[in-house]
């Protein structure tokens, strides 16, 4: 079977680990079921690349800087425009497969507010390491977390964060919250949204599924990433963070779980067509 795969680069011209991980994951999921894999990467915010209609799953990397600067940029309206368009391609009941969408970190926050269903800022200091993810009950029907535990790891790595959720917005698009970080009862923050089904064919997390521990751990060594985890949460926790790497329990099982559940889900309906 042939699947072609549009894979959009929002990192905008920096070295990232998450754009390894991404065709990894594509490429180890297409030779364990032996489909015939085309995919494409396009530069959004450098090239202003976007792909065509002609893929049957999107994925959308994380990327550097802030989600709210780019508001009216050439390259983010094109990015609007092609979730739009294919949502209308979604909509018309004689388009057959429809066509399956992720978002990851950067472009899940773009897309929330694309949606308009949540507040995008920044937090008071940067979220960076392995974090526990947990469910909500729409999150425990979720089929792309078929086989994670509650909670489950992840890596984040973000300045920016999604909160206070428009509960009336998300009914009315019929989009539910999956996910949500760890509660911290003695901190006077909300909790950030950490993944939403934005309809039965987009889907997005702020959390990296796609990451993996050899990418992870030369993120955890430089030397501006370990003191941002050593002032904000001390040495100890960056020594734990380095032993959860490899844990098979932990973004191992995530990184296994996430995307390629999403690449069967789609799959399952290009099979029928």
């Amino acid at each position: 079977m042939k699947v072609r795969i549009a894979i959009l680069d929002m990192n905008e011209g920096h070295e990232n680990q998450g754009m390894r991980c991404i065709k990894e994951i594509v490429n180890q999921w297409s030779e364990i079921h032996n489909y015939q894999l085309f995919y494409e990467v396009f530069d959004v915010r450098i090239k202003e690349a976007i792909p065509s209609l002609d893929y049957d799953m999107y994925i959308s990397s994380g990327g550097p800087g802030s989600p709210l600067e780019s508001e009216g940029t050439n390259w983010e309206n094109k990015f609007f425009r092609l979730i739009g368009d294919i949502e209308q391609w979604n909509r018309d009941i004689s388009h057959y497969p429809k066509k399956h969408f992720f978002f990851i970190c950067h472009s899940f926050q773009l897309a929330c507010r694309y949606y308009k269903i949540a507040n995008v800022c920044k937090r008071k200091s940067t979220a960076f390491g392995v974090f526990p993810i947990h469910m909500l009950e729409d999150g425990k029907n979720e089929s792309i977390f078929n086989g994670l535990s509650d909670p489950f790891y992840a890596v984040e790595s973000r300045d920016y964060q999604v909160i206070q959720p428009n509960h009336n917005r998300l009914k009315f698009l019929g989009a539910k919250i999956l996910a949500i970080e760890k509660n911290r009862p003695h901190v006077p923050f909300e909790r950030a949204v950490e993944a939403i089904r934005f309809n039965d064919y987009f889907i997005g997390t702020q959390f990296h599924p796609e990451a993996d521990a050899t990418g992870m751990s030369m993120y955890l060594q430089r030397e501006d990433k370990k003191k941002i985890v050593i002032e904000n949460h001390g040495q100890p926790k960056w020594e734990n963070m380095m032993e959860q790497l490899n844990d098979p329990d932990k973004i191992l099982y995530t990184q296994a779980h996430i995307l390629p559940n999403f690449l069967n889900n789609a799959i399952e309906q290009l099979a029928l067509a």
